[in-house]
């Protein structure tokens, strides 16, 4: 089969490999009709998660069609078109029996690596390189899914192919970031990050009784969509202090609720941002915090900061005083997926949500290197590029 794969830092290629194939009980084959590209996986791509080996297959925000079952399958069947959560998951263990399926103790088959940068090793991620589990991604015609049962979820009639695929990570992700908050309703919540996820985020919060969400973005076309789409309110960082901004917008108090939808490759300006990405680059810090430092100065005295941009390591000048001073309630992590799939698919055929937008650049798997290219790049006001392997 045909398959996007990690060539080295910053190299991409579309090339041959072994068709996946039933290893256990509870496996599951899909046959991929619509992959999303993700930021996360620039983190693969541009060598700051170190443990990607060539040749290893990149994707996982997608959906298809089940082609094959293992004979401990019993949820779903052949012919069934579902969506698969980015996060594996065991179904069994007492993290995920408690609904916390992201740091799953029996998913990640190559745990080593992830318990010595962290302490422990959190849950196996389809694509995301050995540091998760060595699963093969979803940038592919097919993708061998375990615990399939688990994992993978029936996609409601009605419902498109193009707007299913981000109920595998970017809506579940933004769902969580906006449930961390514990909104009540009335608050004031800001989004780092006018992405797709940042945007789910968005109107995540919205539907959890936000009164206001202010979104923070450089990119005119992306903060133009998330007006035109949920309503938000916007600050263009380049144009103008955060900080400040945030602080006029909300009386001289702050937000309620911070959200750090960009993670450890975020972007600003002026010399802090260069001082972060000169260390970055000289792997004298893993990770850029520009995003959370700000969201944690902007919050409000006792308030909410919710980070679900993905870090990987060290960080450098994090405001740690200010966190405690200020007794703000930092929440963090990967994505719970398959304790929010179910929810947001019943959401997605009410018209509730519809995420269907962020596909602005649909392509054939073949062109996946240029895909990732515009997406990186901003280029032609890419959103999400979405790969099509059929």
């Amino acid at each position: 089969m045909r398959a996007l794969c990690w060539e080295g830092v910053g190299k991409l290629k579309v090339r041959d490999v072994p068709e996946p194939r039933v290893r256990a009980d509870g496996d599951i084959i899909v046959q991929v009709r619509s992959s999303s590209v993700c930021g996360s996986d620039l983190h693969l791509i541009n060598g700051f998660i170190p443990a990607m080996r060539e040749g290893d297959i990149l994707g996982h925000e997608f959906m298809g069609e089940v082609v094959e079952v293992g004979p401990g399958v019993r949820r779903l069947a052949v012919g069934d078109r579902v969506v698969v959560g980015s996060v594996v998951a065991c179904g069994g263990c007492w993290y995920c029996r408690t609904e916390q399926y992201s740091l799953c103790d029996n998913s990640n088959p190559q745990p080593v690596f992830a318990e010595k940068l962290w302490g422990h090793s959190p849950a196996g991620i389809l694509g995301y390189s050995h540091a998760a589990g060595g699963y093969s991604g979803s940038h592919a015609e097919y993708v061998r899914v375990p615990f399939g049962d688990i994992g993978a979820f029936k996609v409601p009639d009605g419902v498109s192919d193009d707007a299913a695929v981000f109920a595998s990570d970017a809506m579940p992700t933004g769902w969580m970031a906006a449930d961390f908050c514990n909104l009540t309703g009335g608050e004031v919540v800001a989004v780092w990050g006018a992405g797709g996820v940042g945007q789910m985020a968005a109107r995540a919060a919205q539907l959890l009784g936000a009164g206001r969400v202010i979104m923070v973005d450089r990119l005119p076309e992306r903060l133009a969509t998330a007006t035109d789409r949920l309503g938000v309110e916007t600050v263009n960082y380049a144009e103008t202090d955060v900080l400040e901004a945030l602080r006029e917008m909300t009386s001289g108090r702050g937000p309620d609720a911070c959200i750090d939808a960009v993670g450890m490759e975020s972007h600003d300006v002026g010399p802090v941002y260069a001082y972060d990405k000169a260390k970055q680059s000289a792997r004298l810090q893993t990770d850029r915090p520009t995003s959370v430092r700000q969201a944690i100065m902007a919050a409000r005295k006792g308030g909410t900061v919710s980070i679900v941009g993905v870090y990987a390591g060290l960080v450098d000048k994090f405001p740690l005083g200010a966190a405690m001073n200020k007794a703000l309630v930092l929440r963090m992590g990967q994505m719970h997926a398959q304790r929010y799939i179910p929810m947001l698919l019943d959401r997605l055929a009410a018209g509730e949500m519809d995420p269907g937008y962020l596909a602005t650049h649909p392509l054939p798997l073949e062109q996946g290197a240029r895909g990732y290219e515009m997406f990186e790049k901003k280029q032609d006001g890419c959103l999400r590029t979405v790969l099509h392997p059929a």
